[in-house]
């Protein structure tokens, strides 16, 4: 088993040696680049006088000193490369050692409403998300979140070979993540694009064609003009007549150049990324046919991208005073670059977008598959038929977001269409165990290992009913919030199967009212074909399980031993008896 955090070190150490080794050839590059420089200006100087060899060291140095320039600009491009590896490696040790709240943490994400993320902390500061998320694109971390939101249970098995699969491609996700400083993470590539569906031509192929005749036409004018055969008068007049044409033309070139515009980052940041998941070998189903949706075609999505990416930076010289004087009046360069732009968006305008997606795809899933790496202790939940139809059977289950040493494990098993009521001491654990639950879930349904020794687990969604607030705006009170939101849970399990989890439903009346209320919604529950926990504060409900045999109880206890308070937060087959509210009041001399 890889010992994740060794295996960053190791990889810090080689990035370092090479860094050092890069560093030194940008030193090296820089000095020969100026003695060429000087050297060849010299040599120039003193045989000014001569015929042919200051001709012949001014062309050699001209073009050593390019190759000097080109080669410096590369050997930078490697540095920043391995910087960009060097923080990967940096992060992932910094955050399986507990220090990750540095990272994005996915607030934008956040709903109250949703059947689950808001109770269980999926999104935000200290977040699951947080902890899990490594996309270097917008678009990557809006699939994530969806991923993680969906509630979906089907292909688990096949979600599950996927992750595994890009977990063990460690140098290829690397190579995906280290290009992030070239990717604009900030905005979504999807929606920049879209107008490319809808776009009608403007210039149609004749523009195309005639700019090309017309450019012909210009360079044969200006050959013919040289040889003296035609006066410049000639071309003059030619020069005025392409102006004329690229004006009368500039109201379409300039709409379509202002929405390409905006385009053009995301085509010359994302041919890198399609050009490493073309050139990978996947095994996976689901990998593949993500893959195969950019392999249509003779020619790689990757080429196509980079294609375009070379117009709209041939489109952008318009801004250029040089182009917009000569160019558009002999070559019309404006009409003959929108030419090739709309020519590319009517040709592939229909498969772009599935482009993007096996990039967004990809960049998701290894978030999913970096986690996987990461925590080799960590099991893929078994989706074998079990006995009794249980739903979860877990050894040792615990919260990935707790450091190990600090981490208490439980074992839990729960048969399908029943239901737990579990009691407990304040600070206990019965909340912890109830998220830490609800997580593995989730993680399971994702395709991800969960953080337990085993786990047997029959695919079904989550809803949940932790955390309930009042709202001034919406003049909503405590207590009519927790309403609307139960009332959406029971609309949910009419017509499927869930599993649920409350903790301390209606909070938000009196004792006896909220006793009365919670054994009736519990009744509910227990005639639904749902599954689920509810812990409570209210041992009364545990009297349920004596009428119902779907119903069994459980708690977390805590002692008190001379004069202190301490909890195993371990979960007991039972009835809770020891209550701590009195003692800690006195305890902290609140009362």
């Amino acid at each position: 088993m890889t010992n994740p955090v060794n295996f960053y070190k190791e990889q810090l150490e080689n990035l370092s040696e090479k860094r050092k080794s890069i560093t030194k050839k940008l030193s090296i590059l820089q000095l020969f680049r100026l003695v060429v420089f000087f050297v060849t200006a010299l040599v120039v100087y003193l045989t000014i006088n001569l015929q042919i060899i200051p001709v012949f060291f001014g062309v050699f140095g001209f073009f050593s000193f390019t190759y000097l320039v080109l080669s410096f600009l590369k050997t930078k491009k490697h540095l920043a490369n391995i910087d960009a590896r060097i923080a990967i490696n940096e992060t992932e040790i910094e955050v399986l050692q507990g220090n990750f709240r540095q990272l994005p943490t996915g607030s934008m994400f956040a709903n109250p409403m949703h059947y689950f993320s808001h109770d269980i902390d999926l999104f935000g500061k200290g977040s699951f998300f947080q902890y899990l998320n490594r996309t270097i694109t917008f678009d990557g971390k809006v699939v994530l979140a969806n991923i993680l939101t969906s509630n979906g249970t089907s292909n688990v098995s096949d979600k599950q070979k996927a992750v595994q699969e890009l977990s063990e491609k460690v140098h290829w996700r690397e190579d995906f993540s280290s290009l992030k400083k070239e990717v604009s993470a900030e905005e979504e590539a999807t929606k920049k694009v879209a107008w490319m569906g809808d776009y009608t031509a403007k210039l149609g192929t004749f523009w195309g064609m005639f700019s090309r005749l017309f450019s012909l036409a210009s360079l044969t004018l200006i050959g013919l003009m040289i040889f003296g055969i035609l006066p410049f008068s000639i071309l003059l007049y030619w020069y005025i007549t392409g102006l004329i044409i690229a004006f009368s033309q500039l109201k379409k070139t300039q709409a379509l150049y202002t929405q390409a515009s905006h385009t053009k980052a995301f085509f010359s940041q994302y041919y890198p990324l399609l050009a490493l998941i073309e050139k990978e070998k996947f095994t996976a189903t689901i990998l593949k046919e993500k893959q195969q949706k950019i392999l249509t075609g003779n020619i790689p999505a990757s080429k196509i991208f980079k294609t375009f990416s070379k117009i709209l930076d041939a489109f952008d010289q318009r801004n250029n005073l040089v182009m917009l004087l000569v160019g558009n009046s002999l070559f019309l360069w404006d009409i003959m670059q929108a030419a090739k732009t709309e020519k590319w968006i009517n040709t592939h305008k229909k498969t772009v977008v599935q482009w993007f997606e096996a990039v967004r795809f990809f960049d998701a899933q290894n978030s999913l598959a970096n986690f996987t790496f990461n925590h080799p202790e960590y099991v893929f939940p078994s989706l074998k038929k079990q006995e009794k139809n249980q739903i979860v059977n877990a050894h040792q289950l615990g919260h990935p977001l707790l450091a190990t040493e600090k981490r208490v494990n439980n074992d839990f098993l729960i048969d399908q269409q029943q239901f737990f009521i579990i009691t407990g001491a304040n600070m206990a654990g019965k909340s912890t165990f109830l998220r830490t639950l609800s997580l593995s879930m989730v993680m399971a349904n994702c395709g991800l290992p969960v953080c337990a020794k085993s786990y047997q687990y029959t695919p079904i969604k989550l809803i949940t009913s932790m955390r309930t607030s009042d709202s001034l705006s919406e003049d909503e009170s405590y207590f009519y919030a927790e309403l609307k939101r139960l009332k959406f849970i029971v609309d949910k399990i009419k017509n499927d199967q869930y599993f649920i989890i409350l903790d301390e439903i209606l909070k938000g009346t009196n004792s006896k009212d909220k006793a009365t209320g919670s054994k009736q919604f519990v009744e509910k529950l227990t005639n639904s074909k749902s599954t689920g926990i509810i812990a409570t504060h209210d041992v009364s409900l545990c009297d349920l399980s004596e009428e119902f045999t779907t119903i069994d109880t459980f708690y977390f206890d805590a002692e008190i031993t001379n004069d202190e308070l301490s909890f195993d937060y371990k979960i007991k087959k039972g009835v809770c008896k020891n209550m701590n509210a009195s003692f800690l009041l006195k305890k902290m001399e609140i009362v």
